[in-house]
């Protein structure tokens, strides 16, 4: 009869070969996946509280309207401004806004288009009046008020 030795010597490694390859997969997934911020907001928001919201279901149809007083009120003064992407444009420009934003859009997206106000609390109405008959003239007729969820 033989005698077995029992070996309790012996080494199990994780293999490591692979690691950097999954590093650089989940790098170029983020990379791929994650979105910028488009523009640089020039002016205060403060936006109003609501408690019926609803949520955007393809925000790539989204375009947004900023309305608000200038950060820089030395520079712009302190009276409200429009800003659409990185300027400020004044009330008769909307038409040309949107028709640039319709223009970004396949020929079937373009009826589907939504333009977002995201407009301060202390804004008066007349400048949004006057930006919401301009969307009129531009054939815009999905507009969306941005607010924030009130804590009821």
């Amino acid at each position: 009869m033989s005698k077995f030795k029992k070996s309790s010597n012996t080494q199990q490694e994780i293999p490591t070969a692979a690691l950097p390859d999954i590093i650089f997969m989940l790098l170029f997934f983020f990379m791929v996946t994650t979105v910028m911020r488009e523009t640089d907001i020039m002016v205060k928001q403060t936006l109003p509280r609501a408690t019926q919201l609803t949520k955007i279901e393809r925000k790539s149809l989204v375009s947004y309207i900023y309305i608000g007083e200038p950060r820089n009120t030395s520079l712009y003064g302190g009276e409200p401004k429009i800003q659409t992407n990185d300027v400020f444009v004044d009330a008769n420009e909307i038409v040309q806004f949107v028709s640039q934003e319709k223009d970004k859009l396949s020929e079937v997206e373009r009826d589907q288009i939504t333009m977002s106000m995201k407009v301060d609390v202390d804004v008066k109405m007349g400048i949004i009046s006057d930006v919401q008959q301009e969307l009129r003239e531009a054939n815009a007729r999905k507009v969306l008020y941005s607010a924030i969820r009130s804590a009821e």
